[in-house]
């Protein structure tokens, strides 16, 4: 039997543009049940995409902070993830459930 050989997939390298970024942070808060830190995580996975410092620089934030803050294991203060979601070129809207 022939081994196989597996890589770790990295979520980072196919997000491209900047509607697949949207689609995935839609999917990620549709799944979330709740939870920021998921949701936050999934802000993290953009922001790598996209490159960490810029995505810091833009946001106002040091590089090692917003590491930390999208991390996934902790909840990151609102105005963390407005300031990263502006950063990102992304818009937060509501719709009724």
């Amino acid at each position: 039997m022939a081994k196989i050989t597996t890589t770790r997939y990295d979520v980072a390298e196919y997000l491209r543009t900047p509607e697949e970024m949207a689609a995935y942070l839609e999917a990620c808060i549709e799944e979330s049940g709740g939870d920021a830190a998921f949701v936050a995580k999934a802000l993290g996975n953009i922001a790598r995409a996209k490159g960490m410092s810029q995505v810091a620089r833009d946001a106002g934030l040091s590089r090692e902070s917003l590491y930390k803050a999208l991390s996934g294991e902790r909840t990151p203060s609102f105005d963390t993830i407005l300031k990263v979601i502006a950063a990102l070129g992304l818009k937060l809207h509501a719709e009724p459930s």
